[in-house]
């Protein structure tokens, strides 16, 4: 018996499967029962379903995290990376890490109001804000709904510090806010490249910007004036990591001026997902890619200890360490951007308000 859905159901999709989430009392599986009744289905849709937000600004205290507080204007990822470490969380919303993921999403179409009236509390201080910390910002829905950028315009509109983070080529058409953020100190991208591969990128993030769109998109960025960051995330040993030096030089050729890099990290049912991927998709060296990763991890799938868990541990991530931190010294990738301005925020002018005389 298989979990698997058929790939003419699934073309265009990351995941092979759609088991039921963790949280939920019965498990349901499609399977052949004998008589291509399966076959008959048609292929997995987009559904898209409006959410009445109650609040908007997320915050952690993680220390493996540059930033406490993040946005994230949907629910699931079209882009479909099979390695997403946002998958789990689809469970608690009752559905699948698996194809519900890529294909049963969530929007906060009042994501701006929220934001809003956050920044409008009586004594807020700004602290940088991140969108795209779970899920991509500009995935593919985001073309219809704008809601980043309508968060975007809130951001400018307050001057509050934040970042950006995506793999997708649709965050160009955002440039007027962001180099505009950028001129002020606020305002900061990162661009996520994972292979050279446009084979191995399209099983992988089967929705997201090719690679050559990526880099492309790191130049049109910065020649706006907008800081990038080339992020080579995550790193798939045995898999992607030997391409290391090679993205990294070609974000920087491309006009990136700092870089970052995660390795895989498989936490709950992101394990199984990944694990059907490969033998679907790189059956000959399965077994191989697996063993490294839990060689990183104390032998295990993931360990979440903080300090280590975007990193691993033991030799093969002391090379990846090191191979990363000597590539971007080389490339002048080591530098750091210049800290977030906080000191510009205020509450925008509603119509009708009375002007302050000393207003610049």
């Amino acid at each position: 018996m298989t979990t698997a859905i058929s790939k003419d159901r699934r073309r265009g999709r990351g995941a092979v499967s759609n088991a039921s989430g963790r949280y939920e009392r019965e498990a349901r599986e499609i399977v052949d029962d004998g008589w291509d009744s399966a076959a008959d289905l048609p292929p997995l849709p987009v559904e898209v379903v409006r959410e009445a937000a109650r609040s908007i600004v997320a915050r952690n205290d993680s220390p493996d995290l540059p930033f406490e507080r993040s946005i994230n204007p949907y629910r699931g990822c079209e882009h479909g990376c099979i390695y997403c470490y946002a998958r789990p969380s689809h469970a608690y919303l009752g559905l699948s890490p698996g194809l519900d993921f890529e294909t049963k999403l969530t929007v906060k179409p009042g994501a701006a109001d929220l934001l809003r009236r956050t920044f409008d509390k009586p004594g807020y201080a700004p602290v940088p804000i991140m969108l795209g910390a779970n899920t991509d910002p500009y995935q593919p829905i985001e073309r219809e709904y704008r809601t980043t950028r309508e968060i975007l315009e809130v951001l400018l509109a307050y001057r509050h510090p934040f970042g950006v983070i995506t793999k997708s080529a649709l965050i160009t058409r955002d440039t007027d806010l962001l180099s505009e953020a950028a001129a002020l100190g606020i305002g900061r991208a990162a661009v996520s490249v994972t292979t050279l591969d446009h084979r191995l990128s399209r099983a992988m993030e089967p929705r997201a910007s090719a690679p050559h769109a990526r880099f492309r998109t790191i130049g049109t960025l910065a020649d706006a004036g907008i800081p990038v960051t080339v992020m080579t995330a995550p790193l798939i040993p045995a898999l992607t990591d030997h391409e290391m030096e090679a993205m990294l030089e070609r974000g920087r050729d491309a006009g990136a001026s700092s870089a970052y890099y995660v390795a895989l990290r498989l936490p709950r049912e992101i394990a199984g997902l990944f694990r059907e991927w490969l033998e679907e998709h790189y059956p000959d060296r399965a077994a191989r890619i697996l063993n490294h990763v839990r060689s990183m991890h104390g032998g295990k799938d993931y360990d979440a200890a903080f300090g280590t868990r975007m990193t691993g541990t033991g030799p093969y991530a002391a090379l990846m360490a090191t191979r990363f931190r000597k590539a971007a010294a080389r490339l002048g990738l080591n530098t750091r951007h210049r800290p977030y301005r906080r000191d510009l925020f205020r509450i925008p002018p509603r119509p009708g308000d009375q002007l302050d005389l000393f207003a610049t």
